[in-house]
């Protein structure tokens, strides 16, 4: 089934990300999981790099499946460090430590 972009979906998404709690991340893959549609993780990527114009939610929480940050979310990394995340790497959280289990 083609991921097709809708207003219901952008939703579906932002309000799976909202779940994501303080101190914790998820992977991309594993929101697309949440909201049944387990092959669209770039889609969950492309929705939300433009959340700005639905309102605020969590997105820096959102990482790769490595843990790796978004290239061009520079503010990503101070704000998953304000909220005593474990980083690995200067670009890559702690999976094993941080992961939303969900």
């Amino acid at each position: 089934m083609p991921a097709v972009l809708t207003e219901e979906l952008i939703y579906e998404i932002l309000s799976a990300v909202e779940e994501v709690p303080v101190g914790k991340v998820a992977s991309y893959g594993q929101i697309a999981r949440l909201i049944g549609r387990e092959k669209n993780a770039r889609l969950v990527g492309k929705v939300l790099s433009m959340s700005e114009y639905y309102g605020s939610y969590p997105c820096h929480r959102i990482v790769n499946h490595a843990g790796r940050l978004a290239p061009h979310f520079y503010a990503q990394r101070d704000l998953l460090l304000q909220e005593h995340v474990a980083f690995k790497d200067s670009t890559h959280v702690d999976m094993k430590k941080c992961q939303w289990d969900c």
